[in-house]
């Protein structure tokens, strides 16, 4: 897909249709997807404490949504349990430019967190941010305080809308793609945003889930 060098500022439209389809398919998708994943959360769980039995299940971090409004994500925990403190001496390998982290021979993950973000299982407790509304299952991903902390204008844009579970970006090259170009095609989205794109996105989210070789 062909991302614009100096694409156009978005102005969110008040599209309450939209946001209520949006809203339904979000309660829907993620109550669905929690009932028949089940089984996925209880082995996973089972594999992550085998593999590290005094860290928890489940990894909760601060991250920034619309409008700015902070909450907290939830992942299945991937990395060991002092990962955070174990960041600052990692910084310097970053392999992604602009306001992010990422790493992918990231010596703070684990073998099972290795197979779980392959395959973005390590994802799907988010389900649970979309039930209460801090998420959708499609929007921008939601940023670090600290990466908020290095936005300009353009790019604080990207929480015009609330952030999801996937987005135009993690069917587009995921970790290939540099800062600026994942936020080239937030805005894209946030622009074009409808109920029939956001089933296109999920659909495609689907088919390239277990596929990816950009997902570290």
């Amino acid at each position: 897909m062909k991302v614009s060098s100096q694409p156009a500022s978005v102005a969110v439209k008040d599209d309450r249709f939209y946001e209520g389809s949006k809203r339904m398919l979000d309660i829907l998708g993620a109550l669905v997807g929690l009932i028949l994943l089940l089984p996925v959360f209880i082995i996973v769980s089972l594999l992550i404490k085998r593999e590290d039995s005094k860290g928890p299940v489940f990894f909760k971090q601060i991250r920034i949504g619309k409008d700015g409004k902070a909450f907290y994500m939830y992942k299945f925990r991937s990395m060991v349990s002092d990962a955070e403190e174990k960041l600052a001496e990692l910084l310097q390998y970053n392999e992604i430019e602009g306001a992010m982290f990422k790493m992918k021979e990231d010596p703070r993950i684990t073998k099972i967190g290795k197979f779980i973000r392959k395959t973005s299982i390590d994802e799907l407790p988010q389900l649970w941010n979309v039930l209460t509304g801090d998420m959708s299952l499609v929007g921008p991903r939601p940023p670090l305080p600290r990466e908020v902390e290095q936005y300009n204008a353009y790019h604080k844009q990207r929480l015009l809308v609330t952030p999801g579970c996937t987005g135009l970006w993690q069917v587009s090259g995921r970790n290939a793609m540099s800062f600026e170009e994942m936020v080239n095609l937030d805005i894209q989205y946030i622009s074009k945003r409808s109920v029939f794109f956001d089933i296109k996105i999920i659909l495609k989210t689907i088919t390239v889930l277990f596929g990816s070789d950009n997902a570290y």
